[in-house]
């Protein structure tokens, strides 16, 4: 796996449909790929192209034991609509959870270190297993986003956007055409949706992801950035 691999499948995939991305994903990679899935307002419309490839793809979910109970409901809906039959979960290891957030509060403190302990770390040690993921990713959901490419390089695997020309409007005529479940959350007003403390309702007028840590200069969790150099959560903690 390499940069110039990334390089020439996103000239190659850049201008294709989703589904012909995923098909290629799983040509190249086999079971060496996995989608990586937060289950959340818009991720049926990926989920839905996956499983008509295939519903043996792995999809990796971030279980942080902080999400709505309406997001494990919509998992477990998802996964029975769509039939698919290789969803894991994730977590922080119990010794790391009870060394570094005892009280469940770590998120009070630092939402970075929360972030690094119950999604960053776990997925880096679930993706080890393999040479490439994918995401939901879309260009038009913040200007961080803007100019993502189809495929691209992490500095470790190649990453894999099938949706990254997707407009809100291709998503909801998707959802809508194959009469996929809502998030019970959507409706009223939360159009991204993460661990419930740093989840809020947001206005159509907002980016897409404005709800999410809004109070801080924050609108990543830490899975799609460039990994700090050897920062252990209680180092994020300290420098605080």
């Amino acid at each position: 796996m390499s940069q110039a691999l990334a390089t020439e499948l996103n000239r190659e995939l850049d201008s294709a449909a989703a589904e012909v991305v995923i098909e290629r994903a799983l040509d190249i990679f086999g079971d060496r790929f996995a989608l990586v899935s937060s289950f959340g307002a818009e991720s049926g419309a990926l989920l839905a192209l996956a499983a008509d490839v295939s519903k043996d793809i792995p999809v990796l979910f971030l279980d942080t034991s902080f999400h709505f109970a309406q997001t494990l409901q919509h998992r477990d809906t998802l996964i029975e609509t769509l039939g698919l039959r290789r969803v894991t979960s994730l977590r922080a290891q119990t010794a790391d959870i009870q060394a570094e957030d005892p009280r469940s509060d770590l998120w009070k403190r630092s939402t970075d270190a929360c972030c690094d302990l119950r999604k960053v770390r776990p997925l880096d040690e679930a993706l080890l297993g393999y040479d490439a993921w994918g995401t939901g990713r879309k260009r038009w959901q913040n200007a961080l986003r803007s100019t993502l490419e189809t495929v691209e390089w992490d500095g470790e695997r190649i990453k894999i956007n099938p949706l990254a020309r997707w407009s809100a409007t291709d998503i909801v005529a998707f959802s809508a055409a194959r009469k996929l479940p809502l998030h019970p959350l959507f409706e009223m007003g939360y159009r991204s949706i993460g661990c419930w403390p740093c989840t809020k309702a947001t206005s159509i007028d907002q980016d897409q992801r404005a709800g999410r840590w809004a109070d801080e200069n924050k609108t990543e969790c830490g899975i799609h950035l460039a990994r700090p150099t050897a920062r252990t959560t209680h180092e994020l903690v300290t420098a605080l």
